[in-house]
């Protein structure tokens, strides 16, 4: 079972997200801001994967996620980002930060589902 963290503000976004991962066979934990993600990072084995809103209170996401690739132990754990901000320049910015994938908010369970395999292959093919 793979372990996700997904750091995420909105309850409505973080049930969606933890029902997607569930679904496929990975086991979700949720932090409502970057410094809550932080604590948890620091506690825990690396994730497998990070699904990473980018607008929270506090820290943003991009800050989280520079923070991330700075650590040694966290530097190639996978970063999805899922965001209402759809500009280019917003997408360009977060995979410049060292995001691996973008998705805009609000999205289909589909895409997320497709884009967590990318990096999580299927546990039963």
């Amino acid at each position: 079972m793979k372990q996700v963290l997904v750091v995420e503000d909105s309850r409505t976004e973080q049930t969606m997200i933890v029902s997607i991962l569930e679904k496929l066979g990975h086991q979700a934990h949720v932090a409502e801001t970057a410094e809550k993600a932080m604590e948890w990072l620091a506690a825990h084995q690396p994730p497998d994967l990070i699904v990473l809103d980018i607008v929270m209170p506090g820290a943003n996401g991009l800050e989280l996620c520079r923070e991330v690739r700075a650590n040694p132990l966290l530097k190639t754990v996978p970063i999805i980002f899922c965001s209402s901000k759809d500009q280019d320049f917003d997408r360009f910015w977060a995979l410049r930060q060292g995001g691996n994938a973008y998705i805009t908010k609000p999205f289909e369970p589909e895409d997320l589902i497709e884009t967590i395999n990318e990096y999580l292959p299927p546990l039963s093919q």
